[in-house]
């Protein structure tokens, strides 16, 4: 349990705190109300009663005043009365002299001194009667006192009688105690009752409280029974359907994030968010491949995660664009060089920019293409301008006379014709690799023995081999598998290999075309002791008009072209083609065949 749910008060409980603080002031005003009314109304009571009560002793006097009593005979009076009445009784005279006391006896008696200015004497002298309550200097007590004349025809003195206030006070004491047990009783009930009100009150709000629980925790089947039909009902059914709306929206916000998920997922472009403060929100699986990102970008700011200052440029000034796209071209180590093309947009919200979005695509290959198209044109244009510029030289010199000079004419005819020979074997080799390249070059695809092909290729080079005295030799395997590929291909990779390997060969060498089978496949070896490839020069052997030694190149007729033409109709047999030289001792080109052709 969090320490906030531990120090958090249940709504039952606060309800039930207030129900009941409300009743303990309610009931302590009453208890104060009801205190103060009852003593009060106790006292008044109580000298009601002493009123009429002094009424029966002055009725009493008076009839024994009628019959001729005599003032000694007042004390014996006094202690009847009170003796009836439990009361003290005290009768005084006109001038004050106390004749009777029920408390007081003999000596007591006379010494008592004059009560003719006692409040409750004057009054009753005024009015006829009077009361008072104060401290009794004679009994040491406080005292309630009510006073009346008595005397039919005129008076005759004063009945006074008394309660002490003690007696009073011990009546008010048991109404309060009484008072204050059913007020405690009356307390306990109502803290009963309210716990249970307040239990009933509260159930909405606890079930409330459980379903935005269960809501914030994700589970929106969570409903409240709407039971009444007044502002809580109102509020859970409003409950009710917030919840299947919120439970709608995320559906779609999920459903929207999935696509869109899967839209930056799938993309071959690198996509990179960064917010308004340059951190990173999102950065695509694409991204990350390009730039070797292994840990997690979010919340860190482009050069911390990809150490590259262009990158973070291009993110700062993104961040200050208000419309429109940037494009910047950039190059990346990693490890090898990478071309990248950077589309920097703002994300604009309310007319407020709130980040910026970059989009990356690797152009690496189509700049690579470039160039090659650029060396291409270049390389076709240089070697179309040799036999050309040869042609048009000694045909201009024929056309100014040289064609008298019979020996000359001769010589320089020879060489037009073999430039232009050259020129068609160029054009041919162009027409065959574009072909080859594009697609449209047309294969007949069937089971074929190697041997007899590599058998008629060697033989038609033979000539060239015995000018150079180079040997041929073949090392072919008896019961060689056949191989699934177009014949007339096959004997033009081996044509352009054997050619090249003669070509390269220094007189009196040799050249060895082999052949063995392994993993499905057939190889194919060719085998010189030639002039040999430098290590560097290895990985571009098979590109357009790459030549390890131009110039003799040039000399030996070569179109730069072959190797290539090569490499691309193994490629379209879904084999592969390789080489391995040693500068000065030789090289070995190599290509494989399947046995039964498969496509991807």
């Amino acid at each position: 349990m969090k320490k906030d749910d531990s120090l958090r008060i249940n709504i039952h409980y606060k309800i039930t705190f207030v129900f009941v603080l409300i009743i303990a002031v309610m009931l302590f005003g009453i208890y104060l109300y009801l205190n103060k009314s009852l003593r009060e109304h106790s006292f008044q009571r109580i000298e009601t009663n002493l009123i009429k009560q002094t009424s029966f002793a002055k009725a009493y006097i008076e009839e024994d005043f009628a019959s001729g009593i005599q003032s000694y005979e007042l004390d014996k009076i006094a202690n009847k009365i009170g003796k009836n009445l439990g009361l003290r009784v005290t009768i005084i005279g006109i001038n004050g002299t106390v004749f009777g006391d029920s408390e007081l006896d003999g000596e007591k008696l006379i010494e008592v001194e004059n009560h003719l200015y006692r409040p409750e004497v004057q009054q009753a002298l005024k009015l006829g009667i009077g009361k008072s309550r104060r401290f009794s200097a004679t009994v040491k007590k406080d005292m309630l006192y009510i006073a009346s004349v008595f005397g039919k025809e005129k008076t005759h003195g004063i009945v006074r009688l008394s309660l002490p206030l003690s007696e009073i006070e011990l009546i008010s004491n048991h109404l309060r105690k009484t008072l204050t047990i059913s007020l405690f009783l009356a307390f306990i009930l109502a803290v009963i009752i309210s716990f249970a009100v307040s239990s009933f009150i509260s159930k909405p709000a606890r079930e409330m409280s459980l379903a935005a629980k269960a809501v914030a925790n994700g589970d929106f089947s969570k409903r409240i029974p709407i039971s009444t039909k007044d502002e809580i009902g109102d509020l859970a059914k409003a409950f009710n359907f917030m919840s299947s709306q919120i439970k709608a929206r995320i559906e779609e916000v999920t459903t929207s994030k999935s696509r869109l998920e899967a839209v930056l997922l799938s993309m071959f472009e690198g996509v990179m968010v960064v917010d308004i403060k340059g951190a990173i929100l999102l950065m695509n699986q694409t991204l990350k491949d390009f730039l070797l990102v292994k840990e997690d970008p979010a919340g860190k700011k482009p050069l911390e995660v990809i150490r590259n200052i262009e990158i973070q440029e291009i993110a700062d000034n993104g961040l200050k664009l208000k419309q429109g796209v940037k494009s910047h071209e950039i190059s990346v180590f990693l490890p090898e060089e990478k071309i990248l093309l950077l589309h920097a947009a703002p994300i604009i919200r309310d007319g407020k920019p709130e980040g910026t979005v970059l989009v990356f695509h690797d152009i690496t290959g189509l700049r690579h293409l470039e160039k090659i198209r650029q060396e291409f044109v270049a390389n076709v244009s240089h070697e179309l301008r040799t036999p050309v510029s040869s042609i048009k030289g000694y045909a201009e010199t024929l056309l100014e006379g040289a064609l008298d000079d019979k020996e000359n004419a001769m010589d320089f005819l020879k060489i037009i014709h073999s430039d232009s020979e050259r020129l068609a074997r160029l054009i041919d080799d162009l027409l065959d690799l574009s072909k080859i390249e594009s697609g449209k070059l047309k294969s007949t695809l069937k089971q074929c023995a190697v041997e007899p092909i590599i058998k008629r290729v060697v033989s038609s080079l033979n000539k060239q081999a015995k000018d150079k005295s180079i040997k041929i030799q073949t090392d072919i395997p008896k019961n060689m598998s056949d191989v699934l590929a177009d014949e007339a291909r096959i004997a033009q990779i081996l044509l352009n290999l054997i050619n090249n390997a003669i070509k390269y060969t220094q007189e009196g060498g040799e050249v060895t075309i082999s052949a063995k089978e392994k993993e499905g496949l057939v190889q194919v070896d060719v085998t010189d002791t030639g002039i040999g490839i430098l290590e560097q020069d290895i990985p571009r052997i098979f590109e357009r008009f790459y030549r390890v030694d131009k110039a003799r190149s040039r000399e030996l007729g070569g179109t730069g072209l072959g190797l290539s033409i090569v490499k691309h109709i193994v490629h379209a047999h879904n084999g592969q083609v390789s080489v391995q030289s040693v500068l000065g001792q030789g090289s070995v080109f190599s290509f494989t065949i399947h046995k039964k052709i498969t496509f991807p």
